[in-house]
């Protein structure tokens, strides 16, 4: 069944690539198991301006990330849902992270450095980032009520979809829907 499924949605990617820039329609039709909860908007969201920090210590906003998709995660050290699909995060980050896509973790809430390390060691990830925004101030601006959250933003650091709650960001949906999106002209 899975074998079927990857060809099905493979072959819709080959399609969309043929056409060009993927379209929101045409995106939806990638969207199986637990992708069915992303939605896309029907026009791109202003993404916000507020800063949050690096895991340097240093202010950040979206535009930082300008001239990428970005899969934004918002996620806190005590969240189970997070510590499940953080190692799918991570995943898709070494699969398909590069010059016009990156996965950006934000920890919204107290998520002291250290916690936040343990954390990444206990679910095995070292390839995605500790940013933090411990007064939810970013996130508050980005419509985040609870966690996780995870949003699409296009290259103009405007989002296009939002998925709320835990996900498989590495099956072949996800990795469809993506590649579908950083595909060139």
């Amino acid at each position: 069944m899975r074998k079927l499924k990857s060809v099905l949605l493979y072959t819709a990617l080959g399609l969309l690539a043929n056409a060009g820039n993927a379209q929101t329609a045409d995106l939806e039709t990638l969207r199986v198991g637990d992708m069915r909860k992303l939605t896309f908007h029907s026009a791109p969201i202003a993404g916000s301006d507020v800063a949050f920090m690096s895991e340097d210590g240093i202010e950040m906003t979206l535009a930082d990330f300008n001239g990428k998709h970005i899969v934004l995660n918002f996620w806190a050290t005590w969240c189970a849902p997070c510590r499940k699909e953080m190692p799918e995060l991570s995943a898709l980050q070494s699969d398909l992270g590069g010059d016009t896509f990156q996965v950006v973790t934000v920890a919204t809430g107290r998520n002291p450095l250290p916690a936040m390390q343990k954390f990444f060691d206990e679910v095995g990830i070292d390839n995605l980032p500790l940013h933090t925004d411990a007064r939810q101030s970013f996130a508050r601006s980005m419509g985040v009520l609870g966690l996780p959250v995870t949003l699409i933003m296009d290259p103009d650091g405007k989002e296009i979809a939002r998925l709320q709650g835990d996900a498989d960001w590495h099956s072949d949906s996800a990795i469809a829907i993506i590649t579908a999106l950083i595909a060139p002209n």
